[in-house]
């Protein structure tokens, strides 16, 4: 895939980093450590300017984002309620997703946003529970900013050795991939009651 994505980066430029990672952040599996080290190499043969590749990338994180962002939103929420009894989800989780970004969402979308795996994912559960929508997309900004400057940088010093850049980031991956299922993990099952294992209307029930 690495030569593919460099392909496209070679022959479309800055195009191809924006559409690629527009991509990525509605939850496709592109990888940045791919597609911006690549575009930072180019950037030091002065194939287009390193701020371009930089700006590209923050923007299609936050375009991509709010597709996903917006995905999340308008069909997570009935989908949980109509499907979610079937994964032990239920009307409770919603209301913990919501309370969660309401009180923390901020450094949520921050901190995910700088850590690979969980950064192509945060947006989908910010769109569920309905994070108001100006806060999401400036911290989804500043989150992707320093992750893409330092992806490009990378490159742009590396120059033809920027391939390493992904081999080091495989780890940060991993790490990243372990704490997304440890999150949907405590999503599912964490602080279960008695009554809502799987969704049980707790209301009280009218006698005959």
């Amino acid at each position: 895939m690495t030569q593919q994505l460099g392909h496209l980066v070679t022959h479309y430029g800055i195009l191809a980093v924006f559409v690629l990672m527009t991509l990525e952040s509605t939850c496709i599996p592109i990888p940045s450590e791919a597609v911006v080290p690549y575009a930072g190499y180019l950037a030091s043969e002065h194939a287009f300017p390193l701020w371009a590749v930089v700006v590209a990338a923050t923007a299609a994180n936050v375009v991509g984002g709010l597709i996903a962002y917006a995905v999340g939103r308008a069909g997570g929420r009935a989908l949980i309620v109509k499907w979610g009894r079937y994964v032990l989800l239920n009307r409770r989780h919603l209301d913990r997703a919501e309370q969660w970004f309401s009180r923390y969402g901020q450094i949520t979308v921050f901190v995910g946003r700088l850590l690979p795996a969980l950064r192509t994912f945060i947006s989908l559960p910010a769109g569920v529970a309905r994070m108001p929508v100006g806060r999401f997309m400036l911290y989804s900004a500043l989150g992707s900013l320093p992750w893409n400057l330092a992806l490009a940088l990378a490159g742009f010093v590396l120059g033809q050795h920027w391939e390493t850049v992904s081999s080091a980031v495989k780890p940060l991956t991993y790490a990243g991939a372990l704490l997304l299922v440890a999150a949907v993990l405590w999503f599912w099952f964490g602080r279960r009651r008695p009554g809502a294992a799987h969704g049980a209307d707790v209301r009280p029930k009218l006698r005959d």
